[in-house]
């Protein structure tokens, strides 16, 4: 993990144009260290305590059920492999661990990510950003570009059919089949919702079936130079739908370039007329509705073998980002990442300000 020279460009810039002056300080507390006094045991707890022992030895001795580790195995062989590359320990980081290292740099729990500023291409931070992995749903970007560029017609309706159902990891849709939406409605709901049906209708609508439009996806990431990345599918579902952080930031700012991606991809809630019923779809990324970010592009993926992924573009310091964050560990890792370098960022610019105010003389 490195920060480029490139930063400190981009913050010198920022702190002469944009920052506004801002209180920087703030008190630091230390917690105070807590005695614990221990009481003695009386023999009624002593005895108590011997039985409870005795019935976790036989707890922990009782054969467990069967459970398919094969997916699970595979992730936790992969994360080693990564986190031995990158030459960092396990990213189970402690409660209440800083969210700088020694160096000042952002402590991203995430396996694999690239910050880069996208109008000059300058790499701020990175790890991992040439490792290959699987992007599940970060797929329906390129799916988006494919459709986009094939200049179909939007208002098309197209029906959900059998075809459309998830069978490989029996996945749950809210778009049932038989379900009619024009074109532009399945774009918007597979890039907003991550709907999976919905993308598979696009792929199998286009112009020739889904073998060509998956071959169309690949041609595309060839011309867009994206040497580690390809595509199986349009929805992301299949695990080898695999690419790089450093090949999706060009991705990512790619798509960037369409208004309707920008648009979909970053709706917060939408109304749509399912089989006569009124239904709300949500963006599966909630950082798309904090008045703290301005996103330009979002997506989010997750399947087994690829974790929880997050690709944003978003204006940071006045510029866009582009911020990829792949395989992160737990929940709501991914969203904790990009708050973490919202907030590296600032925090860097607003230094850079102030020992731009210490130099100069006051007058």
């Amino acid at each position: 993990m490195k920060i480029r020279k490139s930063l400190m460009t981009l913050l010198g810039v920022f702190a002469l144009t944009h920052l506004a002056p801002a209180d920087v300080f703030a008190a630091s507390q230390q917690k105070a260290s807590k005695k614990v006094s221990v009481a003695k045991e009386s023999p009624a707890r002593t005895a108590k305590a011997e039985k409870v022992a005795k019935a976790a030895k036989v707890v922990a001795v009782r054969p467990t059920k069967p459970i398919k580790f094969a997916r699970a195995e595979a992730r936790q062989a992969r994360r080693a492999q990564l986190a031995q590359a990158a030459s960092v320990a396990p990213r189970s980081a402690p409660v209440g661990a800083p969210d700088v290292d020694n160096e000042g740099n952002p402590l991203l729990h995430s396996a694999a990510f690239m910050i880069a500023d996208q109008a000059t291409g300058s790499v701020l931070l990175e790890k991992n950003s040439d490792a290959v992995l699987p992007i599940a749903s970060i797929t329906k970007l390129m799916t988006a570009m494919v459709v986009l560029d094939a200049r179909l017609s939007l208002s098309e309706v197209l029906v959900v059919a059998n075809e459309d159902v998830d069978t490989l990891r029996n996945s749950s849709s809210h778009v049932p089949v038989g379900t009619e939406l024009t074109r532009e409605d399945m774009l918007r709901l597979a890039l907003m919702s991550s709907e999976n049906r919905a993308a598979s209708a696009l792929g199998r609508n286009y112009p020739g079936g889904l073998p060509a439009f998956v071959a169309a996806m690949n041609r595309k990431a060839a011309a867009l130079g994206l040497r580690d990345t390809r595509f199986s599918d349009s929805t992301g579902l299949n695990s080898a739908n695999v690419s790089s952080a450093r090949d999706l930031v060009r991705m990512v700012s790619a798509a960037s370039r369409y208004p309707l991606i920008r648009e979909f991809s970053t709706t917060a809630n939408y109304p749509v007329s399912l089989n006569g019923r009124m239904r709300q779809f949500n963006n599966t990324n909630a950082l798309v509705s904090s008045p703290d970010w301005q996103i330009g592009v979002s997506k989010t993926g997750f399947i087994n073998e690829s974790g929880k992924c997050l690709v944003m573009q978003a204006w940071l310091l006045n510029k866009p980002m582009i911020i990829v964050l792949l395989d992160s560990f737990g929940r709501f890792t991914r969203v904790a990442d990009a708050q973490r370098v919202k907030r590296w960022l600032e925090s860097a610019a607003m230094q850079q300000k102030i020992a731009g105010a210490v130099r100069t003389p006051s007058t």
